[in-house]
């Protein structure tokens, strides 16, 4: 009877140890999936936390002029004041100022409105990316880099070994920023591909890495056209060795160089194209 209740006890302790054991597996799984979640963000505050400061050092600079003029046609008020009739010239002179601060008020406000759509665009683009390929693969990375959104794909993923021959597991993956990148006409994918320093040996279809990485680039292009994104919305670039992530000093830091980089852009005409010619008008002035 003894042996009996202590190999009851025995067995619940086992058990007890095996519910644990599952539950601290989906809470370090769960940890994982939130720290990335977390890095994502921090590199994207502090992407936006750079165009901010470069805004609001320009909007410092704009405001200063601002108050300037105001000084002085505060100054022009007063004296003007002090005069028994104001020329008419004068009162022309002093429309043309107030109405000319009116504007520049006014530009300000559209540079300010037009830097904080891009990252709210900017950030809904990531979101809907992350949501459509998932994060919690590897060799998946998906990120902001100079306020472009990209995604980075490892040459596993996609290709065999010396192969532009797209993977079954890269058309699924493909499939999934295809219906991104359709939802967004507006926008233009940029594919770039990356080899290591590793030199080819030409079989007579490929030269060298120039030639591998532009195919690889290629293919991918094709890929997206045949999963219904539009041709004009396609890029298509081969990098080569050249820019590299890490040195090509061993085979896991080889293996982190080929990659094939999916940009997201949009259109210049869509954002930048008015900031610039803002831009632009206020310097002149």
């Amino acid at each position: 009877m003894k042996k009996i209740m202590l190999l009851m006890l025995c067995s619940t302790l086992v058990l007890g140890s095996c519910v644990s054991s599952k539950k601290f597996k989906e809470l370090e799984a769960k940890q994982k999936s939130t720290q990335d979640l977390l890095n994502t963000a921090t590199v994207k505050l502090n992407s936006c936390e750079s165009d901010k400061a470069a805004a609001n050092a320009r909007v410092k600079s704009l405001e200063e002029r601002l108050a300037e003029m105001r000084k002085t046609n505060q100054d022009l008020i007063q004296t003007s004041g002090d005069m028994t009739v104001l020329t008419t010239q004068g009162a022309k002179n002093l429309e043309k100022s107030l109405e000319s601060l009116k504007e520049k008020d006014l530009k300000i406000s559209r540079l300010q409105d037009a830097l904080t759509k891009k990252d709210s665009v900017t950030l809904a683009l990531v979101t809907s990316l992350k949501k459509e390929v998932g994060i919690n693969d590897e060799d998946i990375e998906i990120n902001v880099e100079k306020s472009v959104v990209f995604i980075s794909l490892s040459d596993k993923v996609l290709f065999k070994s010396g192969s532009y021959q797209v993977t079954s597991r890269a058309r699924e993956i493909l499939g999934k920023v295809a219906t991104v990148i359709n939802g967004k006409p507006n926008f233009e994918a940029m594919v770039e591909g990356h080899t290591d320093n590793v030199p080819f040996n030409s079989n007579g279809t490929l030269l060298d890495n120039w030639d591998l990485s532009v195919k690889r680039a290629t293919a991918i292009v094709r890929e997206l056209q045949s999963l219904g994104v539009k041709p004009a919305q396609l890029i298509a670039a081969g990098r080569g060795e050249y820019i590299p992530l890490v040195s090509n000093d061993s085979p896991e830091n080889r293996s982190t160089n080929r990659r094939t980089k999916i940009l997201i852009l949009p259109k210049i005409d869509q954002f930048y194209e008015m900031i610039e010619d803002e831009m632009k008008n206020l310097s002149e002035e």
